[in-house]
């Protein structure tokens, strides 16, 4: 296998585990969230808006990581 092979499959990988890494966060974060708002109603407000706030984080760091990637695999 070439180095431009091997960069693809790198690239590849950290895409995918950038991806994965993510969804996972989320969908963690939605839970802890939403097990939150069952607990203490009159908080779900402000729940909600931290939520949405790391939700933003955590996808523009991915965003981040997908686009090195893709310099990777171009370059």
């Amino acid at each position: 296998m070439s180095n431009f092979g091997l960069g693809y499959l790198a690239a590849g990988i950290g895409a995918g585990l950038s991806v994965f890494g993510a969804g996972f966060g989320i969908g963690k974060l939605a839970a802890s969230a939403m097990d939150a708002s069952g607990r203490q109603p009159e908080a779900a407000g402000q729940i909600r808006t931290s939520m949405l706030i790391a939700a933003a984080l955590i996808e523009g760091a991915t965003f981040f990581a997908l686009a090195i990637c893709i310099i990777l695999a171009t370059k």
